[in-house]
């Protein structure tokens, strides 16, 4: 049994210290975005709102518009782009994952072997060819031209996420399925893959987090469009503004406050997957 000592209190006080430092930060975040442009200029950044107010928030996000570039419509383009990402994201690399998993043919093992070279390759590597390339296709500009650029960018780490997942499920599923006379997609779209759930949820938080916290890629492709995400929104936002600080760390909340909603609901398949567990 583990005894309570004076050394067990000492670790405690340091890990409530070590909390406090790294929550500091966030309090201040969100204590900045409740006040009002005065009481940020007359009081300590520590101080707690004296009226909590949510101005700042109903300001930046109307749909009227802001000084430099529309808040409102940078979540919405986040959210379109992130959203149709993963799914697509999913959809591809779930497919390819399971062949190259099941194939025996060298040619799918050479391919695979690519697929995990590009993980370890900067993208900005290939951003010029790639921007010619879609700029001849039409997709400058546009949110389905981001959703495929960013498919493309995340399917490597997706592809070797769910590959793994593939090769140590036991193939008693898919023989069991064949005998009672399900095809080749019945087999994999609802035998195989719900049992992916986990490969699935850290694909699509780490797809999610890629698309909605880039910002090269996004200011480069949609800079100047009516479709700019989030962070390039924030970034030609905050620009803008001099000693609005309510505003500013407003801004950022907003930025931040989807991502961690969306980490918080599907952290546990997030562990399953880094654990490599597979659905019973």
């Amino acid at each position: 049994m583990h005894r309570y000592t004076k050394w067990s209190l000492a670790r405690e006080i340091l890990v409530v210290i070590a909390s406090i430092i790294l929550l500091l930060p966030f309090w201040i975040l969100i204590s900045t975005s409740l006040k009002t442009t005065e009481e940020v200029l007359t009081s300590s950044a520590f101080a707690p709102p004296s009226a909590p107010t949510f101005d700042n928030f109903i300001q930046l996000l109307s749909p009227t518009g802001s000084q430099s570039g529309n808040v409102y419509q940078g979540l919405s383009s986040s959210l379109l782009i992130t959203t149709g990402t993963v799914l697509v994201l999913i959809a591809l690399s779930s497919v390819a994952a399971y062949v190259f998993a099941r194939s025996t043919r060298k040619l799918s093992n050479n391919v695979f072997r690519i697929f995990l070279i590009a993980i370890v390759l900067p993208t900005q590597l290939g951003v010029l060819p790639l921007y010619i390339g879609a700029r001849n296709l039409g997709l400058i500009g546009n949110p389905w031209g981001m959703i495929i650029i960013y498919t493309a960018m995340a399917m490597p780490l997706a592809v070797f996420i769910y590959s793994g997942f593939f090769r140590r499920l036991p193939r008693d599923y898919e023989e069991a399925a064949t005998i009672d006379g399900a095809s080749r997609f019945q087999i994999f779209s609802r035998v195989i893959f719900p049992l992916m759930a986990p490969a699935t949820g850290t694909v699509a938080i780490l797809g999610g987090l890629l698309v909605w916290n880039d910002f090269f890629t996004a200011v480069i492709f949609l800079n100047g469009s009516p479709y700019m995400t989030l962070p390039v929104v924030v970034y030609n936002y905050v620009g803008s503004l001099v000693s609005q600080w309510n505003l500013s760390f407003a801004v950022v909340l907003i930025a931040m406050a989807p991502v961690l909603a969306f980490y918080v609901f599907a952290q546990k398949k997030l562990m399953q997957g880094y654990a490599g567990g597979i659905k019973s």
